[in-house]
């Protein structure tokens, strides 16, 4: 099932191995460097069809990156940020359409407790593409 094909809820579990704060932190800034060297950005857009991307991948209560092809990857930043996101936690997010677009609203649950997390909104999306 991908995840257009969603109807109005879409979770997508995501899992990355916890550490302490200060060597997340710098491991976080060194994996989104790789993550994105070699790319360049474009132009930020609004909206990305959910059905050419996997993802998502917290990198922090700042950023998601968004996967299309070996080509490109998304960065997202969220708009207002999100304190409460961590990158062990599940995303729920109620796209209107088959896009992902700027305003749209998610939440993220705790993974154990499944205990929801304040709205945040999605903020613009900037492709990263190989040359």
């Amino acid at each position: 099932m991908t995840i257009a094909k969603s109807a109005t809820l879409l979770l997508v579990a995501l899992a990355i191995g916890g550490a302490s704060t200060s060597s997340v932190a710098g491991r976080k800034g060194t994996w989104l460097s790789q993550e994105l060297a070699g790319r360049i950005p474009g132009t930020p857009t609004d909206c990305i069809d959910l059905s050419r991307v996997d993802g998502p991948m917290i990198v922090d209560m700042h950023t998601i990156l968004y996967r299309q092809s070996g080509k490109r990857i998304w960065r997202m930043d969220v708009g207002n940020t999100c304190p409460a996101l961590r990158e062990d936690m599940v995303l729920v997010i109620r796209p209107s359409d088959s896009r992902l677009c700027r305003n749209d609203t998610f939440q993220a649950l705790d993974r154990d407790s499944r205990v929801p997390s304040i709205s945040c909104r999605i903020g613009q999306f900037v492709p990263y593409d190989r040359p």
